[in-house]
């Protein structure tokens, strides 16, 4: 039987309320310092101060500025997941509804360059560095959006299978594919810029426009859901 009284029981959980609102009020500091000046130009005194406490308290409350990231990108892949579900049910043609999410990918991303700063900078990351440097409630709501995005596109790869339009083998495997490789390429949509020989030796660069590489990504996708 528990020996806690009803006080007690109403402070901790008003503690831990007022716990969940400070680490709410850090990670909304952090996600405005993200989209106003980047991932690489937000400290943690910069957050600190956004909320008016000192950077002891952050980490109070985060093991460390990758978990900050971690779940400040939680929010990214929350919003991501919404405009995801949506372009899922714009068509029922298979080939329109693959194009349909891989764009709308690319539009959030183009929207929130900070949001492919950040998911880029935890893929740099090994496993093992994110297990010491993150705590395991932290990892599982990572996991857990990242999963709950790509689950949006693999499910229209499998009923695209099921169909008969596509020919993938390992749809999850394919979505975590194209997720990785489409942050890579939206880096060229930021630069602007290709670089190509303009004859042997001799570099040269090209421009690019986010347009392009919007085709481009939805073409890729596309094509490697048709591969045979």
């Amino acid at each position: 039987m528990s020996t806690r009284t009803p006080e007690t029981d109403g402070r901790r959980s008003a503690a831990a309320a007022r716990r969940r609102a400070r680490e709410a009020e850090i990670l909304a500091a952090t996600r405005a310092l993200f989209d106003e000046r980047g991932v690489r130009d937000a400290q943690i005194e910069d957050i600190a101060r956004a909320v008016g406490i000192n950077r002891a308290i952050v980490y109070r409350h985060f093991t460390g500025k990758e978990e900050l990231f971690a779940l400040t990108l939680v929010g990214y892949l929350d919003e991501l997941r919404v405009d995801l579900e949506q372009a899922s049910t714009t068509s029922n043609a298979p080939r329109d509804r693959l194009a349909d999410i891989v764009g709308a990918f690319v539009d959030y991303s183009l929207a929130h360059p900070a949001f492919v700063d950040c998911a880029q900078a935890l893929m740099r990351r090994s496993g093992p560095e994110l297990l010491d440097e993150i705590s395991e409630s932290a990892l599982f709501r990572l996991g857990r959006a990242i999963s709950g995005a790509l689950s949006i596109l693999s499910a229209a790869l499998e009923d695209g299978v099921e169909a008969g339009d596509f020919t993938v083998t390992d749809p999850t495997l394919l979505a975590n594919t194209l997720y990785a490789s489409g942050l890579g390429a939206l880096q060229l949509a930021r630069v602007g810029i290709l670089v190509k020989e303009a004859a042997p030796g001799v570099p040269t660069v090209g421009e690019i426009s986010p347009q392009q590489v919007r085709e481009y990504l939805v073409a890729s996708a596309l094509a490697l859901a048709t591969l045979r």
